[in-house]
């Protein structure tokens, strides 16, 4: 009942550390899927005696986990960012679940989003997702940014947590939104024939009023306080970024209708 550990990263020297000593005593094996870093990412995964595979992965981040399992020796893989943690209780629950698996291929976990070191749990923050799967029994299919798994068996679920910590500054979350939201665009002004501006107007306008009243009114966000608008705004900023490029881009390319 051997446990994987995949991790994909790019540039994670500030973070990577905290996600490696959640797994001391859990994982058996880390595998690491690095995007080219420029800094110790890589170096301070071998430290911890993680296996490294450097891919580059332009915008593509399910061929990079696909590489991670394929590279994995593990029944089950643990699928993880860099910004994650496991608590230990998390660890123990895992554990417990794949001693009687039964006919289970995959399990959701819950991910806990901390905004600036604070434990949200409204707005849209704190949901299950499928993280832990048997090998050979789950895929992730090709994709840019949103990723999406192919499953061949049923899917149980771990009451436990994730701890997902996305943001350490104000500044990260602009910088994040930048690079995300360039690969988000190029990915989908390649297929673009043409795109209306009032398409456009209605993403940047209603769409993102009707998605901050979603997250901050019927889905709570408010009481989560600062950090639950916060939270929220940063969900609306952040797809208005990606379809004012895509404007950008689409003027530019004369794509506009």
């Amino acid at each position: 009942m051997g446990i994987s550990v995949v991790i994909i990263t790019k540039n994670e020297e500030e973070r990577i550390k905290k996600c490696l000593d959640s797994l001391r005593g859990f994982a058996d094996e880390i595998v690491i899927v690095d995007d080219l870093s420029t800094d110790k990412t890589v170096e301070i995964c071998k430290d911890y005696g993680a296996k490294v595979i450097i891919h580059e992965s332009k915008g593509d981040f399910g061929s990079q986990r696909n590489i991670g399992i394929d590279n994995s020796k593990g029944e089950w893989i643990l699928q993880m960012d860099a910004d994650e943690v496991v608590p230990y209780e998390t660890a123990k629950e895992i554990r417990k679940k794949l001693m009687d698996s039964g006919e289970f291929v995959a399990f959701e976990l819950k991910r806990r989003n901390f905004l600036l070191s604070y434990p949200l749990k409204y707005g849209g923050s704190y949901n299950y997702g499928i993280k832990l799967f048997r090998k050979g029994k789950v895929c992730y299919n090709k994709g840019h940014i949103h990723e999406t798994l192919k499953i061949e068996g049923k899917v149980g679920r771990i009451e436990a947590d994730i701890y997902h910590y996305p943001f350490s500054s104000i500044r990260d979350i602009l910088n994040k939104m930048n690079f995300y939201t360039d690969v988000e665009v190029d990915y989908f002004t390649k297929s673009l024939e043409s795109i209306s501006f009032k398409e456009i107007k209605y993403r940047l306008t209603w769409k993102s009023l009707k998605l901050f009243w979603k997250l901050y009114v019927k889905k709570k966000g408010y009481k989560d306080g600062m950090y639950g608008l916060v939270w929220c705004i940063i969900n609306v900023i952040g797809p208005q970024i990606k379809w004012l490029k895509v404007w950008e881009k689409a003027l530019k390319e004369e794509k506009i209708v």
